[in-house]
């Protein structure tokens, strides 16, 4: 961040310094934030890239641009074993990173006051890099990428995120109309932040900047005013513009995080029932395009926050929907760490007991838009996996224990019917990352 003008970097370090981000309590715990674990968790972004499961035992994460360490805890929290390194600009927010990660009893945690640019000298090569709510205020996102990627290992992944230029445009124009009058001049105090919601108060309820961007509730709160009104530094992006940033960095996209809220289809009354044109050419459309095509249509997000890491030179991921019956025989059924709580498994137990169904995404709904539910007697089939990862084969087996006849015919059930059975359900499953599937020999 050193290489852009001395000056916007110095006031961004201040207003970070002055107003140490996010303003979360220390004692505050991301324990049972199972939605943040499942983001922050090295477990999700490797499989989405590797179709592995990775044990986060002994893994080097890194937190570039950690603030006051929040992050930095849930990382901790979301990957037992794993070392967190977290740097900042932000002397005093790297002081209370520290106190954090030593009050909630993690150890294996270092912090320095270092800009993006310099994390060479740490000496550290990592498998995880956080990098949340800072690439936008770089004066080149591509520097801060191949700083990334320079300390990456060959199968690390990066997680960062950019404004969105559509999203956030009516906050610019703010940002702008205070810059005009001298409220960003210099780090902004009391008085610039309250100035902001009083100017914003005097002006007519029709005025279309106070409309777009004035929350009562909101608008008074310092923290909330310095990331939104008075934000140094704060720049929008196109998805156009992060892969071109991505291309340059030699970065390949692995995913959007929150990849079940970016499907243009889900924009449409009848997906089944689209004008010709876009029956014909929506499937043709690359990622970036559709991506792109979602954001011109119905710029909701934020931030456009994605995961990325080195390029595969060749492509072996096979969808699990063609796999054949050879890999299914030797496949390893794992459930996703964030699932495996004692009160999911309890839950679980319970709607066994009583014939309900299970509603498996109350926990992580993240993957998607809709409830995803469970019969009781294909739930029970999975029980064993709160307990540790299971073979294929043993699911299958348990499953005809459970359900032994068909409940129609009272015909058995035959172990291929149960084989095929337990199948479409793993399946079905996977496509969330509620269960993953590791084939043998993909080590």
């Amino acid at each position: 961040m050193q290489n852009q003008d001395p000056e916007l970097f110095d006031k961004i370090r201040q207003q970070y310094d002055s107003a140490p981000y996010p303003r979360i309590p220390l004692e505050q715990s991301p324990k049972n934030n199972y939605e943040l674990l499942f983001i922050h968790n090295l477990v999700t972004s490797y499989y989405l890239k590797y179709q592995k499961v990775i044990n986060t035992q002994g893994k080097v994460i890194l937190d570039a641009g950690c603030g006051t360490g929040y992050k930095s805890l849930v990382l901790a929290e979301a990957n037992p074993g794993a070392k967190i390194v977290g740097i900042d600009i932000s002397e005093q927010s790297v002081e209370l990173a520290r106190q954090r990660l030593k009050f909630h009893g993690f150890d294996n945690a270092e912090f320095y006051v270092l800009p993006i640019e310099d994390l060479p000298q740490l000496g550290y090569e990592f498998d995880y890099i956080n990098n949340d709510e800072v690439l936008y205020l770089l004066p080149d996102i591509t520097m801060g990428l191949k700083g990334m990627k320079s300390v990456l290992k060959p199968e690390g992944i990066i997680r960062s995120n950019l404004h969105s230029a559509f999203q956030r445009v009516n906050y610019f124009r703010a940002q702008s109309l205070f810059k005009m009058m001298g409220l960003m001049d210099d780090n902004p105090t009391d008085l610039e932040t309250g100035l902001t919601g009083e100017i914003m108060e005097a002006l007519k309820d029709q005025v279309l900047l106070k409309s777009q961007v004035y929350k009562p509730q909101t608008s008074t709160e310092k923290e909330w005013v310095l990331v939104n009104y008075l934000l140094q530094g704060d720049k929008g992006y196109t998805i156009p513009e992060l892969f071109a940033a991505l291309k340059t960095s030699d970065l390949e996209l692995i995913s959007m995080v929150n990849w079940r809220n970016w499907e243009v289809i889900d924009l449409f009354k009848d997906a089944e029932n689209l004008p010709a044109f876009l029956g014909m050419s929506l499937p043709e459309l690359s990622i970036e395009d559709r991506l792109h095509f979602y954001e011109l249509l119905h710029p909701i997000h934020r931030l456009l926050d994605f995961w990325c890491g080195h390029p595969i030179a060749n492509e072996s991921i096979v969808p699990v929907s063609n796999w054949t019956d050879t890999d299914w025989q030797t496949t390893q059924v794992h459930l996703h760490p964030q699932l495996k709580t004692t009160k999911a498994k309890e839950d679980l137990i319970e709607c066994v007991k009583t014939q309900k169904s299970f509603e498996i995404s109350q926990y992580v709904k993240l993957p998607t838009i809709v409830p995803i539910t469970l019969e009781s007697r294909r739930a029970a089939c999975l029980l064993p996996l709160w307990e540790t990862e299971q073979p294929m084969i043993s699911l299958v087996e348990r499953w005809q224990q459970i359900q032994p006849v068909d409940p129609v015919t009272l015909e058995p059930i035959t172990p291929q019917i149960a084989f095929e059975q337990v199948k479409e359900l793993l399946i079905s499953l996977d496509a969330f990352l509620y269960v993953l599937l590791q084939r043998s020999g993909s080590n």
